[in-house]
Formats: C-alpha cells, sequence, structure tokens
C-alpha cells in the first residue's frame, strides 16, 4: 500500500496535520493504537485542558475543528496574572494591552481530541485510517520507507511523521538522539468550583514548592495544574477533599474564595526532552515526539499545533519538487522550527530552575525580575506576540 505521508500517531498534533494535508495531492495515511473515547454525555469535566492561543485557534478553524467544539465548554482568557513567591513581585498581561479579544481560550482535551477525530471522520476517503492498529517495524529505504502493521500489512511512504508522543517509538527507530532530564516533578490537575468569579483571568504562583496555576473555565469554575515534587505531588493526591480545597485556597492566597473539588486530582511526570534532530531522509517529528517543556507556559501543545501547521506548508508548497520525503525539503521545515522550538525550551526550562531553587539572593532577583518586566511595555509585548502565534 503506497503513499506519499504515513503519520503515526492520532493524538490532536498528529489528527491536525492529517487534515491540513487531506486537500492536497499527497496520498496520506494516519496510524493509531487506540481508538479516541467520546466525552461523556454529563456535566463532568476533563480534568486535562489545554490554553490554545489564538494562533492555534486560527489553525483549528481552517480545519474545521474549533467550529465543532461546544461554545459552552470554552472560556476565553482574557488577563494573566503571574505572581513570584513574595506578595509584591507580579507580571500582568491582558488582552486589551495586546490589541486582541483574548490571550488564549482554555479547552477540555476530551473536546479537542473529539472534535479532531470527527473531522477526520468527515473527510471520508481523503485520508487513510488504520487504527487500532500499531506499527512493528521500520525500514528505511533511498527512495521511500516500509511500514510493517500488527495485521500484517506494508505501508510504503515517502515520508514517514512522528506524531507518537514523548516516548516515541518512530523517533527510536530512526536513531535520533536525545537530550533529556526528570523535573522530579509531577503536574496534579483537578477542577473546582469558585465562591468568586475569576473574571477571565488565568492565575499563575511561581512558588518555592512547585508552580500553581489557577485556569478559567465556564461560570465560577477554574482548572487547576500544580506543579509539585513528588513528595508533594503524592500528598495532594492523598488528601481528603475539604483538605485539598483548603491547601489549593491557602496556595492561591484565597483569590477566589471557598473552594470545593469536582473533579478528583491526577498527576503526571514533568520532564524535558530536547530533540537534536527534527528530521532524517524520510522523516520527520512534530509534537511531544520533537520536544517536551514544562507546562508552566502553557505552551507545549501550541508548540506541537505550529509544528503541524509548518510541515504541511512546507511539503504542499514545495513547488516542483515531486516527493515530499526529499531531505533538503524536509531541511525547510526544520529551519523553520528551530528557533521557536529552542526559546521556548531555553525559557521554560530556565524558569523551573530559577524559582525551583531556595537560595535566598536567587529569589530577590527573580521576584525583581518580574517586577521589572511589569514595568516594561515593550519587553511584555514581546513576549505576549510569541505566546499568541
Amino acid at each position: 500500500m503506497k503513499f506519499d505521508v504515513v503519520i503515526i500517531g492520532g493524538g490532536m498534533v498528529g489528527v491536525s496535520l492529517a487534515l491540513a494535508l487531506k486537500d492536497s495531492d499527497l496520498k496520506t495515511a494516519l496510524v493509531e493504537s487506540c481508538l479516541p473515547t467520546s466525552p461523556p454525555d454529563d456535566q463532568s469535566w476533563d480534568s486535562r485542558i489545554y490554553a490554545i492561543s489564538p494562533g492555534s485557534v486560527s489553525f483549528l478553524e481552517n480545519l474545521n475543528v474549533w467550529p465543532t467544539i461546544d461554545r459552552n465548554r470554552v472560556t476565553p482568557v482574557y488577563e494573566i496574572a503571574v505572581f513570584g513567591d513574595d506578595s509584591s513581585a507580579r507580571l500582568d498581561f491582558s488582552a486589551y494591552d495586546a490589541g486582541m479579544t483574548e490571550l488564549a481560550f482554555i479547552v477540555e482535551n476530551r473536546q479537542l481530541q473529539a472534535a479532531s477525530w470527527s473531522a477526520l471522520k468527515n473527510q471520508k476517503t481523503k485520508v487513510k485510517v488504520f487504527c487500532p492498529m500499531q506499527c512493528t517495524s521500520i525500514e528505511w529505504n533511498e527512495s521511500h520507507a516500509n511500514i510493517r502493521l500488527t495485521n500484517g500489512k506494508v505501508l510504503q511512504a515517502k515520508l514517514i511523521v512522528g506524531a507518537n508522543g514523548l516516548n516515541s517509538w518512530v523517533r527510536e527507530q530512526a536513531e535520533i538522539e536525545v537530550s533529556q532530564h526528570s523535573y522530579q516533578q509531577s503536574g496534579v490537575v483537578a477542577n473546582f468550583s469558585t465562591e468568586q468569579s475569576h473574571q477571565n483571568i488565568a492565575r499563575q504562583w511561581f512558588r518555592r514548592d512547585g508552580v500553581l496555576a489557577l485556569l478559567p473555565l465556564p461560570n465560577k469554575l477554574v482548572s487547576m495544574v500544580w506543579s509539585a515534587n513528588e513528595e508533594q505531588a503524592n500528598t495532594l493526591l492523598t488528601l481528603p477533599e475539604a483538605d485539598l480545597c483548603q491547601q489549593v485556597d491557602e496556595a492561591s492566597y484565597h483569590v477566589l474564595g471557598k473552594l470545593q473539588l469536582i473533579t478528583r486530582p491526577a498527576a503526571f511526570p514533568l520532564n524535558f526532552v530536547h530533540v537534536k534532530n527534527l528530521i532524517k531522509p524520510r522523516l520527520a517529528l512534530i509534537g511531544d515526539a520533537a520536544h517536551c517543556i514544562h507546562p508552566l507556559a502553557g505552551q507545549g501543545v501550541n508548540l506541537g499545533l505550529r509544528d503541524a501547521h509548518e510541515l504541511a506548508t512546507t511539503i504542499i508548497e514545495r513547488g516542483s519538487q515531486s516527493d515530499c520525503g526529499n531531505y533538503p525539503l524536509l531541511r525547510r521545515y526544520e529551519r523553520a522550527r528551530k528557533e521557536d522550538i529552542l526559546a521556548m525550551e531555553l525559557t521554560t526550562d530556565s524558569l523551573q530552575k530559577l524559582f525551583n531553587n531556595e537560595n535566598p539572593t536567587l529569589a530577590r532577583l527573580r521576584n525583581l525580575g518580574l517586577e521589572i518586566t511589569n514595568q516594561l511595555p515593550l519587553i511584555k509585548k514581546y513576549l505576549m506576540q510569541h505566546a499568541l502565534s
């Protein structure tokens, strides 16, 4: 079975690339091991949420994904308030100052996944989907690559795209070098109802014991992401509901009044992964297979969607080059993405290390840095422009 592009991994980033290629002249396939589950027909909330930038929303709108998401489950963010680990350090961003109507949109992972797969199903035969299906081996050749599936079929591809997450099997098969380390932290997530209105403000506290974020959901609901050391994360996961609400309330300086837990906490390990090369002959990496950053900036999924958008643009606009897996062509994609990825890796990794340090001199400097940045509109504008893309 011959294809131009075979995408391995059916998460939101992989599916978005498939959708971006569906109207091109490229014969495309997608391989995914697990069938996506539909959101439950109830009032529950997914504990895994994303802050989607306006740039990513535009991309998803063009793919007919964003318009199909239930608007009652999407929350615009008008302001972002970032606090240091003392009472005075603060950094504020507003949509008004940025000349935007919103800084981001908060949406559940399951809503995005369901909308993405619904759009994929609606495109009928333009993208061939193999799901549930796993790959067992890849054979690399000069003119193509062969992917063997668990059902015995072999897919021939001019280009393989690895979109299969942090521990990418595709990346491993290509023997691409990575540098990585664990943050020795877990991201603890849960949802709460609040006594006071969040006013569509996303709030984040850089604490000496981690980073706490409360992100607005519809009405008086918020989603918590607490990047905590492993001992504290285990404590948060096992606390009785009332004690957990009290601890989050105290850590957020009672800004939203009394909290009530509506979604039990869950946790996921936090890691940093830098990939030496985004491409090899017949291969390109996107999403978490290409990079993994600390969630303190809420930019991981947006980084992946920018990968998908750039790769689709590169191979669609390849001109007279008929081979979409041509190495010099793929180099265009890698050059276009390197600066954005490196900047986000450096920013998030440096901030995590800076605030996860008990040195009193560093504590004074980092809080002073927040205060100074808050008084410099040009720097704030630059930071916002990067986050909005």
